[in-house]
């Protein structure tokens, strides 16, 4: 199958040994998305107009810390607490006057209903989820049309257990019949083969400690710790 242009990033990242290719493609998307945020775009007026608005996740405000642009994020930060300043004292002023989201089972005060929607609300989480979507449309896509990705998909190391998961329950709104069902048996072993991997190279990771296996070899287990934590928890360090 030619490549296409929104197939490669896809393509490239199975192609690598990591512990969860969904899980490096989001990382990708976020590392850029962080980049672009602590860049020349935070002096950018409709940028900052966006993230004083909206703020940002806790993991992604502590990754904008780590990007070690302090005076740009300082900037970024001191502008949303103005933001939030403002709109707080307007509430304040309201009292508990209640309000009701579409959705909502019960009435909210309006105070609350605005510091729940900014702690849950994220500029980088934005940025990203849609390319994010499209990568997942692509992964299968990709199984449905392209025979050699179906063979990087049964060579790959798993997936962790959250991505296990939503593309177990996202495949039947890209794949139908005969795709579906041989798509959800190598999905299925895939993950359950490699998880038993992950935990016998941790364990073996343990027995190491034990001052009777000193002299033994690490096999492969010797970075098993952060490789566990990719497949349990999504964390790629």
């Amino acid at each position: 199958m030619k490549e296409q242009l929104y197939t490669i990033p896809v393509n490239d990242i199975f192609s690598q040994e990591c512990e969860c290719p969904v899980c490096a493609m989001k990382k990708a998307l976020e590392d850029d998305a962080v980049a672009f945020t602590m860049g020349p775009s935070y002096m950018e007026d409709d940028i900052r107009l966006t993230t004083d608005k909206v703020g940002f996740c806790a993991p992604h405000m502590q990754a904008l810390y780590d990007f070690e642009n302090r005076l740009g994020l300082a900037l970024v930060i001191d502008t949303h607490m103005k933001n939030m300043i403002q709109n707080i004292e307007t509430l304040q002023k309201q009292g508990r006057k209640q309000t009701r989201g579409l959705f909502a089972k019960k009435d909210k005060t309006a105070l609350f209903a605005f510091t729940d929607q900014v702690s849950r609300s994220c500029f980088i989480c934005d940025r990203i989820r849609g390319t994010f979507e499209r990568y997942i449309a692509t992964t299968f896509h990709l199984y449905e049309n392209d025979p050699a990705f179906v063979t990087k998909f049964r060579q790959s190391r798993g997936f962790c257990l959250e991505h296990y998961g939503m593309l177990y329950e996202t495949a039947p709104s890209y794949l139908g019949g005969h795709t579906l069902a041989q798509f959800t048996d190598d999905l299925d072993r895939v993950f359950l083969q490699n998880y038993k991997r992950m935990e016998e190279e941790l364990s073996w990771f343990i027995d190491k400690f034990d001052y009777r296996n000193a002299d033994a070899p690490w096999k492969t287990s010797k970075d098993a710790l952060p490789r566990a934590m990719t497949k349990c928890n999504g964390i790629i360090k």
